[in-house]
């Protein structure tokens, strides 16, 4: 007698977490969906495994343990929102060859052979972006992918094709709102399975990924101390000289490390910001939080206005991470020093990422010590202050 579907998902599951904990970690976080009226074969969200028990019952165990994989891996890698405008069906095709080749790497599960599926090892190491425009350079013909994409376009209903090979609605709605809610779920369950996992047992893609989410790519100490080191809280002390001046017989005063960061930071979140480039300026500001013992930052978003001022300090207990980044108009860098001066907020030192195209004016050069830092375009430089360039994290 064989087992219930929903037996064999569940112990599919278990046997990810005991072989390959960081994807089974992940993989039981999804709530299993009958939904054969309108998928073949299985869908995600990022919140439920979507699933058509005709397919489920033509897979082995170990095939099974791939297709959670694949769900996962879309997941991890954010396919479902990061398509933009491009071609809703190469996009699909691109995502399935990227995760279909780190499984197969991994040796996460087996293969599935019961349908075909997308895989070309030509494609390793690369972005879905870059495999997309390869793609549409070689004019390729349109394939099925393993699953269903549920991308997030805001649809009332995404259509997709039950068991009985008719289009039907999946009465699935994904806002943006919705959207941003589960990418935020997803990042936290990625760390947490990884730590959980532990290094050897989580693949070495997604430690890249995960320093992408968490670790600065900025020399921040260099860059401050430009024109913060005289506004600093600095103190002399006399230290004990290294062994290299011992021989002079004296005790030099020394400077001790400054301890206390205080600045305001404009982080630009109009609409040509993407998501991605908001979480890389985060990932910035968290990097500033971790060199100082104590610091008061206080962080704004903008576009023509200026929305949510948090300050975060050493002893505040806010998290950047959980930072709701407002916006998605216009770019008028001016409403950063209008908020400033209309508040009584004279900061140390001003910081802005931004992409660099304001709509007229760059601000006040007059008012405050102001460092732009530009994401991703090389060319622009700031007419005043200092201005450093970001190159943009890439994700599979």
């Amino acid at each position: 007698m064989t087992l219930d579907v929903r037996d064999r998902l569940t112990k599919a599951r278990v046997k990810m977490l005991l072989k390959h904990p960081f994807w089974g970690n992940l993989a039981t976080r999804l709530k299993l969906v009958e939904s054969s009226e309108w998928c073949q074969t299985a869908a995600t969200d990022g919140r439920h495994f979507y699933y058509c028990t005709d397919f489920i019952n033509k897979l082995d165990d170990d095939e099974l343990v791939f297709l959670f994989g694949h769900e996962v891996g879309h997941c991890v890698y954010n396919h479902m929102s990061r398509r933009g405008d491009r071609h809703p069906q190469v996009w699909n095709m691109a995502g399935d060859y990227l995760v279909n080749d780190m499984l197969i790497e991994n040796n996460v599960g087996k293969k599935i052979n019961k349908v075909p599926i997308l895989w070309d090892s030509q494609y390793r190491n690369m972005t879905a972006e870059e495999v997309y425009d390869k793609l549409m350079e070689n004019a390729v013909e349109i394939q099925v992918t393993l699953d269903m994409h549920l991308d997030g376009d805001g649809q009332e209903g995404q259509e997709g094709k039950g068991s009985d090979g008719k289009s039907k609605s999946s009465g699935i709605k994904i806002d943006e709102e919705t959207m941003k809610k589960i990418r935020d779920e997803i990042k936290e369950a990625v760390l947490q399975s990884a730590q959980a996992a532990g290094a050897g047992n989580t693949p070495a893609g997604i430690r890249r990924l995960i320093q992408q989410f968490t670790a600065p790519k900025m020399r921040w100490q260099d860059l401050l101390r430009i024109q913060l080191e005289s506004s600093l809280k600095n103190n002399y002390s006399f230290m004990r000289p290294s062994r290299k001046s011992w021989h002079t017989g004296a005790v030099l005063p020394g400077m001790l490390p400054a301890e206390h960061l205080d600045i305001a930071v404009g982080i630009d979140t109009s609409g040509s910001i993407s998501d991605d480039m908001v979480r890389d300026f985060l990932s910035e500001i968290k990097g500033m939080m971790d060199m100082y013992t104590t610091y008061s930052i206080l962080v704004f978003s903008f576009d023509t206005e200026v929305y949510n001022p948090v300050v975060f300090s050493d002893d505040n207990g806010e998290d950047i991470a959980e930072y709701d980044a407002q916006g998605g108009g216009g770019t008028d860098f001016e409403a950063c020093w209008t908020y400033m001066k209309d508040n009584d907020i004279m900061p140390k030192q001003f910081i802005m990422f931004t992409d660099g195209y304001p709509y007229g004016s760059w601000g006040d050069e007059n008012y405050c010590d102001t460092l732009f830092v530009v994401h991703g375009n090389e060319t622009i430089q700031a007419p005043f202050g200092l201005t450093a360039h970001y190159t943009f994290s890439k994700t599979n």
